[in-house]
């Protein structure tokens, strides 16, 4: 009983670890932004804090602000001179003894353009560290060329054509081939497994080849949580045969996956070992998945969670700094505008509410993110982050958008909100939160 309980234990710890890193960066961050512009603003602060309760480690600076790290590392945030408290909602009894140049470098008694200022810096800086993770991934690992060149291959069952390293594809049948774009387009017309007549440029010289089609019914990767993670498939495995078809591309995968209309189906997967590889089988039912469209709605299909690739990986280039802060840019600006669709069509039901993850689903993905490796749990970092930067300009009163709203009320009326209104309307912002929060964790119970 010990021995069988270990493994689900480890995955569980693996889990919260993955978690509480990828929380404790994102909020690091997020409440960094808020400390430094403060600072630039001539508001100082007291605590710089990295989760809550007891303290386990500070440190004063020479500016007069304790860092410290709590024992819940769940969160954390910035108190700023003056503040009755960490929301910085209310000043403190100590803010009526204060000249007014002291109170000037406090969040109450600060000028507002430097208050709002320090309030949407916590999310700008969740949006700049998106941006730059996604820039630093195109400098470093680099974008694929547009020509169609084949670089490394990628692991295929024994007996499976494909092409060499260098070849550059011409076309593929009748179909000229100018680009990797357009090896995804033949890709999704393929209808089957069959090998393919290729016209290659292979040393100088253009020749005829049969191989396999550009795009195998291989799992480049492996969404979590979804239904191929939870048996067990995993990126780089190879699906050879469905409900006991054979299948030899990524079209006849997602055919099958479509003809099973949501019911259990049996596959058969090669996955590379180092050797020869070994075949495994699994049962995998479908599950009913929202997607984005390029016109911003959405499209519910059953799916299994895979993502689909070329059988070899596309020669790169390096990216200079403009074009990858552009890429960075055009990344993070893709996750906003579908997290803001996507969650537009939650509120008017086009999509199932299950597309709204909770705590324990974010927890979940991170470990999945972490076990695939470092760069993808990067990549999960940095996706996230723009989430969270999101989320907190919600005009939500406790969040930061709510507190830019009181901001810009005070900028109408020429005076803040009375006292008592806002720490009812911050009482309804908790309940609010609190209430999605439940949500949420319904969700991923139930979902």
């Amino acid at each position: 009983m010990i021995a069988s309980f270990l493994p689900e234990f480890g995955g569980a710890i693996w889990t919260l670890l993955a978690f509480v890193v990828a929380l404790s960066v994102i909020v690091a961050i997020h409440e960094y932004g808020h400390y430094i512009v403060g600072r630039w603003c001539g508001i100082k602060a007291d605590v710089f804090s990295v989760g809550f309760g007891p303290v386990i480690w500070s440190k004063m600076d020479r500016h007069g602000t304790q860092w410290q790290l709590a024992a819940l590392p769940l969160g954390g945030y910035v108190k700023f001179r003056g503040d009755a408290d960490a929301t910085s909602v209310g000043a403190d009894v100590e803010m009526l003894s204060l000249s007014p140049e002291e109170r000037a470098q406090t969040m109450t008694g600060a000028a507002l353009w430097r208050r709002a200022a320090t309030v949407a810096a916590g999310p700008a800086f969740n949006f700049i560290l998106s941006i730059l993770i996604f820039a630093g991934f195109v400098l470093v690992l680099g974008r694929a060329v547009d020509r169609p060149v084949v670089g490394e291959l990628v692991a295929l069952p024994p007996g499976i054509e494909t092409l060499q390293p260098g070849d550059e594809i011409l076309a593929i049948g009748d179909v000229p081939v100018d680009t990797i774009g357009d090896l995804a387009n033949v890709a999704a017309e393929q209808q089957d497994g069959a090998t393919l007549p290729y016209e290659i440029r292979r040393d100088g010289a253009e020749i005829a080849v049969e191989a396999a089609p550009p795009m195998p019914a291989r799992a480049a990767q492996v969404q979590p949580r979804s239904a191929a993670w939870d048996v067990g498939i995993r990126g780089g495995d190879v699906i050879v045969a469905m409900d006991g078809a054979p299948v030899g591309s990524f079209q006849d995968l997602q055919a099958a996956t479509r003809a099973a209309d949501g019911a259990p189906m049996s596959v058969e997967v090669w996955r590379p070992d180092g050797g020869g590889g070994e075949v495994l089988d699994f049962t995998v039912t479908p599950r009913s998945m929202a997607l984005p469209l390029a016109d911003g709605g959405f499209e519910t299909r059953y799916l299994i969670g895979i993502s689909g690739g070329l059988f070899f990986e596309p020669v790169t280039e390096r990216a200079g700094p403009l074009k990858a802060l552009g890429y960075g840019v055009s990344q993070t600006w893709f996750i906003l505008t579908s997290s803001i669709s996507a969650l537009g069509h939650i509120v008017t039901g086009q999509i199932s509410t299950c597309n709204l993850s909770g705590p324990i689903g974010i927890a979940e993905t991170s470990g999945a993110a972490a076990s695939q490796g470092f760069e993808t749990f990067v990549w999960f970092i940095a996706g996230l982050s723009a989430a969270v930067g999101m989320l907190n300009l919600f005009p939500i009163p406790v969040l930061d958008g709510g507190h830019l709203v009181f901001h810009a009320y005070e900028a109408v009326r020429g005076r803040p909100p009375s006292d008592g209104a806002v720490r009812v309307l911050m009482t309804a912002g908790i309940a609010m939160m609190g209430a999605l929060m439940v949500f949420a964790l319904w969700n991923d119970i139930f979902c």
